[in-house]
C-alpha cells in the first residue's frame, strides 16, 4: 500500500540561524527539523545529494522515511520543503515524527484506469482532471501510492465525485465538499 521507505543519515545541528544554514549548504548539507509526536523539535542536517535524490524521485511527501541521528532511528514523513527561488535547489526540509497509530494529512495523486474501454474516450473525448491530487487523512503506515479511478463506463459529460471514489480502508477526504475529481469532456464541436 504505502511506498517503500528509505533511510537518511543525519547529524544534530548545534548552531541554528541563517549564517549556520548557509555554512551547511556550502558543505553540501541541508538544514532540517524533525518535530511532532509531543517531543521537542530536533534541528538536524542531511546530505544534499541524498535528500535531493529522494525529492526528485517522486512521491517524496507521501513516503515514510527513517532518519538515523547518531544511532537513534526516527520514523518520519516529509511535511514541507523549501527550494531556492532561482537555482531550483533544495534549501530546507521539515519532517513530522511518526508515532504509533499516527494519522497524517497528505496529498495523494489521482490515476485513471480503463480509459481504453471508456465509451467517451473511444468517441474522441478526453479525461479532464478537476484535481490531480486528493487531500486525505490516513494512517501513516497506510498511505496509498495513488487513488485509482476506473473510467471504463464513463461517456461524454460523466463525472466522478469524491464520494464515489473507493478510498483505502481508514482513509477519508479532508474536504467536506463532494467535489468533482474526474470528468469526460467531448471534443470541441461534438454533439454531447
Amino acid at each position: 500500500m504505502s511506498r517503500q521507505t528509505y533511510e537518511l543519515e543525519a547529524t544534530v545541528r548545534d548552531v541554528i540561524g541563517k549564517g549556520a544554514a548557509r555554512a551547511l549548504r556550502r558543505e553540501a548539507q541541508i538544514p532540517a527539523v524533525i518535530y511532532g509526536d509531543k517531543k521537542p523539535p530536533l534541528a538536524i542536517s542531511v546530505s544534499f545529494k541524498e535528500a535531493d535524490k529522494r525529492l526528485r524521485a517522486g512521491g517524496f511527501m507521501t513516503t515514510l522515511a527513517t532518519i538515523n541521528v547518531g544511532g537513534e532511528k526516527i520514523l518520519v514523513i516529509p511535511k514541507d520543503y523549501s527550494m531556492h527561488p532561482v537555482k531550483d535547489q533544495l534549501v530546507h526540509l521539515d519532517f513530522l515524527r511518526i508515532g504509533a497509530d499516527s494519522t497524517v494529512t497528505v496529498y495523494v495523486p489521482v490515476h485513471v484506469t480503463g480509459s481504453d474501454k471508456s465509451p467517451g474516450i473511444k468517441k474522441g473525448g478526453s479525461v479532464n482532471y478537476a484535481v490531480h491530487e486528493v487531500e486525505l487523512l490516513v494512517r501513516a503506515d497506510a498511505i496509498p501510492d495513488a487513488i485509482n479511478i476506473d473510467i471504463s463506463a464513463l461517456d461524454f459529460n460523466d463525472t466522478v465525485h469524491i464520494s464515489a471514489v473507493k478510498l483505502p480502508d481508514g482513509a477519508k477526504s479532508v474536504s467536506r465538499e463532494d467535489f468533482t475529481v474526474i470528468s469526460i469532456t467531448p471534443p470541441v464541436g461534438a454533439d454531447a
